[in-house]
């Protein structure tokens, strides 16, 4: 009897990802690191990973060899949908084109020119862009893009109505009181003040930080990049620099909390704190309290309150998370909180 033959392993069977398919790829390269591509799959291998041709980043100088790279399913993802036409407002998440790539930002500015301001947290910049430059910033997720198109319905939108029209709202007022209590107990445990106000707090633009004011620290470090810490300010340390105590991350020997010298661009004010009441909603950017830091994600499912699932992009993850682990997200743009606007909006 002839010896049976070796069965062979199967490649990737990802539908939208077949070789010849048309994707934007996410670089790792630091400096470029959530910057998206245009580029086409030219082979899918056996080990979840992608031979990828781009259109505009070449090998040669001259331009004349586009550059071939293997990559992880992660970092790819069908060419974003776009509206034909769109007027982008304040506060919007959108992908702004620039050096051939797109790169995710917030509009700080609506100019009467018709350009618009856009601050990119990554570097901390804020470029100036026209209308044909922009396009709304979409997420790739679980092989859908939320926001859908303006226009489009999805059943699971129509299921979650459904759910909430069948919901008691004693029962969710009750939920939600309960949530709140233990908010508030959490905070007074923390012993951190509750500056819970209804609008965003405004400071000028070169507001120095004073001794002991509560701030949130933020980390270049791999691993932790995007990552806000609560900390307190000891005392400047020179230009733009201070020495500040974190809340939560204590020195290796445990003998106390760590402290480290900071300078002003990995600083900024504690946000405001607000309880929020109503749930959250799909595809709202919040903050998710996460090993003693608050990540900027989506909330990508609501779940049975109080739990909702939350997506993050950086390391294209989805945990679970319970209402008081969540707040809205905020970003602190030339002296001032922005809160982006919501998908659910459009």
């Amino acid at each position: 009897m002839p010896p049976k033959s070796t069965p062979k392993s199967k490649s990737n069977q990802n539908p939208h990802f077949k070789p010849g398919s048309k994707v934007e790829i996410m670089s790792e390269e630091e400096g470029f690191r959530g910057s998206f591509y245009t580029g086409t799959v030219v082979k899918a291998t056996r080990t979840s990973k992608f031979i990828v041709e781009y259109d505009k980043l070449f090998e040669d100088e001259e331009g004349t060899k586009p550059l071939q790279e293997t990559v992880n399913e992660f970092q790819i993802r069908p060419i974003a949908p776009r509206e034909k036409k769109r007027e982008f407002k304040f506060s919007e998440e959108v992908d702004a084109f620039h050096n051939d790539g797109w790169w995710e930002g917030v509009i700080t500015e609506v100019n009467e020119d018709g350009k618009f301001a856009v601050f990119f947290r990554s570097t901390k910049e804020q470029i100036e862009f026209g209308e044909e430059d922009l396009r709304l910033h979409r997420e790739w997720v679980n092989g859908a893009w939320k926001p859908t198109l303006e226009g489009e319905e999805e059943e699971e939108e129509k299921e979650e109505v459904k759910e909430k029209e069948n919901e008691g709202s004693r029962n969710k007022r009750k939920l939600v009181e309960e949530e709140v209590t233990k908010e508030v107990k959490r905070r007074v445990n923390k012993k951190m003040p509750d500056t819970t106000q209804e609008k965003p707090i405004e400071s000028p633009k070169d507001a120095k930080f004073s001794k002991g004011m509560l701030v949130e620290v933020s980390s270049d470090e791999d691993g932790f990049k995007g990552a806000w810490f609560a900390a307190t300010i000891v005392e400047p340390v020179g230009k733009d620099k201070y020495l500040i105590e974190y809340h939560t991350l204590r020195t290796e020997d445990d003998s106390g909390f760590l402290r480290e010298e900071i300078d002003t661009v990995h600083i900024r004010p504690h946000p405001p704190q607000t309880i929020i009441i109503d749930r959250f909603k799909k595809l709202e950017e919040v903050d998710a309290l996460y090993n003693d830091a608050w990540w900027v994600g989506v909330v990508s499912k609501v779940n049975t309150f109080p739990k909702y699932s939350v997506f993050f992009k950086d390391s294209n993850e989805e945990l679970e998370f319970r209402h008081s682990d969540l707040r809205p997200h905020q970003d602190w743009i030339n002296g001032k909180w922005v809160t982006p606007s919501k998908a659910l909006k459009l």
